[in-house]
């Protein structure tokens, strides 16, 4: 359900886009994440501080596509997002050597630091080439095309990666436990 919540305003700025087209999508997406937002306050839940992050740069980035009339800047939007995540994590190991990875997931994983290190690591990696992905096929491709891969291109190598990454930990956890 977190993932099918986290999902919303991709979703529906997907289905948005092919009845409506990227405009009308660009202000669905806005008003999605804001009503995520809505939800979880009105539930007395906890707002992530990424989903407060995700929801200035897509107000930023969705307005000025809004505002300007152009889709350059939506098309943006999930690379300063994936490319921000890249330098937070990166910047909290590297400047205030705390590694973020180990903080979201070490009360359900116990791994050295080296492995935690990689992990942080790998994640930043991943989100930098989804990044430049997302702006290659943004600038290379149609519209529709990167708002195809948007949500099934993006998705799937994140599920991918989450895969490969849940393999890597699973060896990890077996030595621990030996």
């Amino acid at each position: 359900m977190k993932l099918l919540f986290d999902l919303f305003p991709v979703i529906l700025f997907f289905v948005a886009y092919k009845v409506s087209g990227i405009y009308v999508a660009t202000g669905v997406a806005i008003a999605a994440t804001f009503a995520q937002i809505a939800w979880l306050k009105l539930r007395g839940k906890t707002v992530e501080p990424m989903l407060w992050i995700s929801l200035a740069i897509i107000v930023v980035f969705g307005g000025a596509t809004l505002l300007l009339h152009d889709e350059t800047f939506i098309k943006w939007k999930p690379t300063v997002l994936y490319w921000l995540f890249a330098a937070i994590l990166l910047g909290s190991q590297w400047i205030w050597n705390k590694n973020l990875m180990r903080t979201l997931m070490g009360s359900q994983l116990k791994l050295p630091d080296a492995v935690w290190n990689k992990v942080n690591l790998s994640w930043s990696l991943f989100f930098l080439v989804a990044g430049a992905l997302n702006l290659y096929v943004a600038f290379n491709f149609a519209t529709d095309t990167w708002v195809n891969f948007k949500l099934f291109g993006l998705l799937g190598l994140m599920v991918v990666f989450v895969l490969a990454q849940g393999l890597f930990l699973a060896k990890h956890v077996q030595e621990e436990s030996k």
